[in-house]
């Protein structure tokens, strides 16, 4: 039988989760701070990282969290750490770096103790980052606690400050020609939140890039459509795939389902809930 976290938590904990966003928010830099970032080729970056958390189908308590580390500019895989784990806190939008980021700083920490030669110089981070409802989403907040570069490279757009998937977004996406077209997300207040980016010729979505920490936007999106041989970014695709193949390997069985390569699994968009999977809205 499928397990479940307990539903939404008390008003006291969301406080407290808002009071500890607001918190970190202050610490978040969106500047180049590395020379290679401020390179148009990027040179000096060698390593690259990205992670991942995959559900159990129908257990929304069991999950596999992967950080890998690829090359650069070859994006081979350098090393790769998958663990199972066991969540306790629900999923809640807008607040998920409270149910998957520890697994992930502990990922981080696991290689800086055993490997630390092969420690990534940026993550890129499936979700957003300042493109999120209080300016602090999940890229922000690992970049934070593992005082790493991240990106925030999401599939799909989260609706805030007046961003829409309206017609007029639509019609921007359908202007994209080409691997590397990008038109900015700016939202009511005047700020411009991220990018949507057409990361591959053949892709017909964009991905929406945003600044998690310790680089600026500029750069975050040269190096997400650096990464890209596919639509994802390499580093958080195979991230996906080996948490995945994980899973099939741990509890056997047929694993998730797959579609072409460089496209994102059937229910990619989700995590884990009550009813087998729940919307990804607000990471």
């Amino acid at each position: 039988m499928a397990r479940e976290v307990a539903g939404r938590p008390p008003e006291e904990t969301l406080s407290l989760w808002k009071r500890e966003q607001a918190l970190l928010k202050g610490r978040v830099v969106d500047r180049d701070t590395e020379a290679w970032q401020r390179d148009p080729a990027f040179s000096g970056l060698r390593r690259v990282g990205g992670v991942d958390v995959s559900f159990v189908k129908g257990d929304s308590v069991s999950a596999c969290a992967s950080l890998v580390v690829l090359s650069y500019p070859e994006l081979e895989v350098l090393y790769e750490d998958c663990r199972m784990v066991s969540l306790t806190a629900p999923y809640v939008s807008g607040f998920l770096a409270f149910r998957e980021v520890p697994f992930l700083v502990d990922a981080v920490r696991r290689l800086r103790e055993k490997e630390p030669h092969l420690m990534p110089q940026v993550l890129l981070v499936d979700g957003n980052g300042v493109l999120h409802h209080r300016g602090f989403g999940v890229a922000c907040h690992l970049g934070i606690l593992t005082d790493l570069p991240c990106i925030g490279v999401a599939k799909k757009l989260l609706q805030v400050d007046g961003l829409e998937n309206n017609a007029l977004h639509k019609e921007k996406i359908r202007l994209l020609q080409a691997g590397g077209d990008t038109f900015p997300l700016m939202g009511g207040s005047g700020a411009i939140l991220g990018m949507a980016l057409k990361s591959h010729d053949h892709s017909t979505k964009p991905l929406y890039v945003s600044v998690g920490h310790k680089m600026s936007l500029e750069a975050a999106v040269r190096l997400t459509r650096g990464c890209c041989r596919f639509r994802i970014p390499e580093p958080v695709r195979q991230a996906d795939i080996r948490s995945r193949d994980y899973i099939r390997r741990t509890l056997g069985g047929p694993g998730p389902p797959r579609t072409r390569a460089g496209e994102e699994p059937e229910g990619a968009e989700t995590r884990g809930g009550p009813q087998g999977r729940l919307r990804r809205a607000g990471r």
